[in-house]
């Protein structure tokens, strides 16, 4: 199941606890293709739909799409700020699953 790092959680609480958005509200992952190419789509989302794996943790939840769920079995998501305050998402290896201790890692 995906896990959530400490900053992850920490940006997610910071998207999610913005005026006016509603209590119940996590981060939506689901499958996108674009140009041919499949990947990830995230988007802040009022609740999960049907089916969607949820995954709460520290006070956020996350909402994984029924078909991205396989693919994110074994990955952490993990979160960087920048300067300018924008915050990029980042899949990762869990750590138990790479015995070797590198991490691939997939930007969004």
């Amino acid at each position: 199941m995906l896990t959530l790092t400490d900053q992850a959680v920490a940006a997610i609480r910071e998207l999610t606890n913005r005026p006016g958005v509603p209590p119940q509200t996590g981060l939506r992952i689901e499958p996108q293709v674009a140009d041919g190419v499949g990947g990830l789509a995230l988007s802040l989302s009022d609740g999960p739909q049907a089916g969607d794996q949820v995954i709460e943790e520290a006070g956020v939840q996350v909402f994984v799409q029924n078909q991205a769920a396989p693919a994110l079995a074994d990955k952490a998501l993990d979160a960087q700020v920048d300067d300018d305050g924008e915050v990029s998402f980042l899949l990762q290896q869990q750590q138990s699953a790479s015995p070797d201790g590198r991490s691939a890692d997939e930007g969004f």
